[in-house]
């Protein structure tokens, strides 16, 4: 690291090349005040500001590594940037002058062609050069194209509910660039990139940070473990799992023989998941649970022997939890009563939110004393101790900007961090009963450092089609951006979940996810939130058959998954990798969001359209190909199109793979 004062600022150097520069009529740096002004409506936020002003901060100061930033010679000084660095990384700390500032736009050199990923999970776009991306946890939205019809119906319904290609349940304010560096802002604020400008990548920050951090690397591999280490790494993934898929029923006591029946089918099962082991609340928009995490035994009678059972046959039991209390379940009570909500901010009662046709309460975990009695008490006892192998730790993006925290946080900063807080409740409550390692919390939210409390990503609501902004592909792309953050499992509801208006899962749609699902970390399913009106997986013979050879060839799979979950555990190297981090002096992978490596050796290129019976899929450069159920070769370097039947996704191993054997056998699986 280097910083180099210059006549007119100054260079900031890291990994041989220039990061960060100030000159006369180009400051890097602006500072300001506005105002914020957030609506919220079941998960969905409308953000917007007053700027008040905004200061270009031109004439700089440097001293011994300390930069001090004013708008003109003469002028008081407003910012003052401590830098410190090790080897190619660098730290800048910040610090208002002026405490009245509140915002920060800072200006970061760009390549006429570059290429930017990160930005948290991002489902619309894997390379965000082009565009402007707010960070903002909150619901994606269903028809998130405009141009969609399902759009336009969600709008009439529910103003708002539609959401843009920018939304996402996990935001972080980090990306990746292919210069081989990486930007964090160590900030749970609002903030937003805008990567439209030829000359420069604008970062937009509705605080003054405390730090900006930069790391270069000579290897995106190396970024990517580099980021790993500053948020955190998972573990292995438990042994259980990679038996098969984990089948999600919501059925009542009737799950456990319709699992028998998918076991008879020839079905590879490692889990049953009952989401419903809460109990049910029916509302217009589907089947919801009952909000009041313990084993409902009306609803799944003798549940404790059906665990048992489960586990004689090797199959474990997964539940459902979030972290809010319905005010109509005991639970909440007990909270409440010990001052463990979340507050209003002008009334001596919990904040209560709307989650549509019933209210909650918010565990606030700023509370010490409230964070440690949801891991003891609901994650530890009332889940582990019960029996549970993992559950759906769901939602996370809800929380308020107006609410009464018992640290005295702010809304605005502690709405975007509270993914991160809900992840480390789930993971202390873990760690509480020794735990670590063999549950399975997969969770749909996050924020910078999720990834060392959460051990499993899941995608969300996906919409069940194949539509382009909120369909099966979606999933690839949200696995991608995810895991060049550290994040090394991923994985979605397989068929997905989402069934509004006309849209409902059929046959060929299941197919082809799980298709895809069967090379991924995890395989599971999911009813979806309208069960009745779409399409299971037992429902008819051919597609259960059909599911039945995805998770063999998932089971079959498992010696190349333990390693490489192994490999993330050690290095943060995700299990879904784009194609560019083992062939990045292949310029043409770098915006490729179609396909996946799953670890080095594996090239999937799922089918993600209706009505294919052939695909076409790029194959990098520098190796050859084989394809798997044909065995024909194929030299990397340009697209090949292949047959897609049901069941044949397209696959391909690298010629020559320690695992071509095991490769190979995924035909007979």
């Amino acid at each position: 690291m280097a910083l180099d004062a210059l006549d007119t600022g100054f260079a900031l150097r890291l990994g041989g090349q220039t990061i960060l520069t100030h000159g006369e009529g180009a400051p890097c740096f602006f500072v300001g005040r506005g105002v914020p002004h957030v609506h919220s409506k079941l998960g969905h936020f409308e953000v917007a500001q007053e700027v008040v002003e905004r200061i270009a901060l031109g004439h700089v100061e440097v001293a011994d590594k300390v930069v001090r930033f004013a708008a003109a010679p003469g002028s008081p000084w407003l910012l003052e940037a401590a830098v410190a660095g090790d080897g190619d990384d660098a730290v800048i700390a910040l610090k208002a002058i002026d405490p009245a500032l509140n915002r920060l736009w800072l200006r970061v050199p760009a390549d006429a062609g570059e290429h930017v990923w990160g930005g948290g999970e991002q489902f619309s776009y894997f390379d965000l050069r082009g565009r402007h991306f707010p960070l903002w946890s909150s619901e994606p939205g269903v028809g998130r194209d405009p141009a969609s019809p399902l759009f336009r119906q969600v709008e009439a319904h529910r103003k708002g509910g539609g959401g843009s290609y920018a939304h996402t349940n996990y935001p972080q304010p980090t990306f990746v660039s292919s210069r081989r560096y990486a930007l964090h802002v160590d900030s749970f604020a609002y903030a937003a990139f805008d990567f439209r400008e030829r000359d420069y990548h604008e970062v937009e920050v509705w605080e003054i940070p405390a730090r900006i951090e930069l790391r270069a690397r000579p290897r995106f591999a190396e970024l990517v473990s580099a980021l790993s280490d500053r948020f955190g790494r998972q573990p292995p993934l438990p042994e259980w799992l990679l038996k098969g898929a984990v089948i999600g029923l919501k059925d009542g006591d009737n799950s456990f023989a319709r699992l028998k029946a998918y076991e008879d089918a020839g079905v590879a099962v490692s889990g049953l998941w009952c989401e419903d082991w809460v109990g049910l609340r029916i509302t217009s928009f589907g089947n919801r649970l009952f909000w009041d995490w313990q084993w409902n035994a009306e609803r799944y009678p003798e549940l404790p022997a059906r665990i048992a059972e489960l586990r004689e046959r090797g199959i474990r039991f997964l539940g459902y939890v979030n972290p809010y209390l319905a005010v109509d379940g005991p639970l909440y009570a007990e909270a409440a009563t010990q001052g463990f909500m979340v507050m209003h901010p002008e009334k001596d009662e919990p904040y209560i939110i709307d989650f549509g046709e019933f209210d909650c309460g918010h565990v606030d975990f700023t509370n010490p004393a409230a964070a440690a009695w949801f891991a003891d008490t609901i994650i530890g006892e009332k889940m582990i101790d019960f029996g549970l192998s993992g559950w759906m730790a769901d939602f996370g993006e809800y929380l308020p900007v107006d609410v009464r925290l018992a640290n005295g946080e702010s809304g605005m900063t502690a709405h975007n961090r509270w993914p991160a807080l809900w992840g480390e409740v789930n993971a202390k409550g873990i760690e509480g009963r020794g735990q670590t390692g063999e549950m399975m919390v997969f969770m749909r939210s996050g924020g910078a450092g999720v990834q060392g409390h959460c051990p499993m990503l899941w995608a969300g609501d996906q919409a069940v089609d194949f539509s382009r902004h909120d369909g099966i592909g979606t999933v690839i792309c949200a696995a991608l951006s995810a895991g060049m953050l550290g994040n090394a499992h991923h994985h979605s509801d397989c068929g997905g979940y989402t069934s509004l208006f006309d849209t409902t899962r059929d046959a060929e749609l299941a197919m082809r996810w799980a298709e895809m699902s069967a090379f991924t970390s995890m395989m599971r399913t999911h009813e979806g939130n309208r069960p009745r009106q779409n399409m299971q997986y037992d429902d008819d013979p051919d597609l259960l058959a059909h599911f039945a050879k995805m998770t063999r060839i998932y089971a079959h799979l498992a010696p190349y998954l333990r390693r490489l979950s192994q490999q993330a555990s050690e290095t943060g190297l995700p299990v879904q990798r784009p194609l560019f981090l083992h062939f990045e002096d292949d310029a043409e992978t770098y915006a490729i969001q179609t396909s996946y490596l799953l670890g080095p050796d594996l090239l999937v290129a799922p089918v993600i359209a209706a009505g294919k019976t052939e695909w076409t899929a790029y194959l990098p450069a520098g190796v050859e190909w084989v394809h798997v159920w044909s065995g024909q070769a194929y030299a990397g370097g340009g697209d090949v199109t292949v047959a897609a039947p049901f069941g044949q996704p397209p696959v391909f191993y690298r010629a020559g793979s320690a695992d071509a054997a095991l490769f190979e056998g995924i035909v007979s699986a």
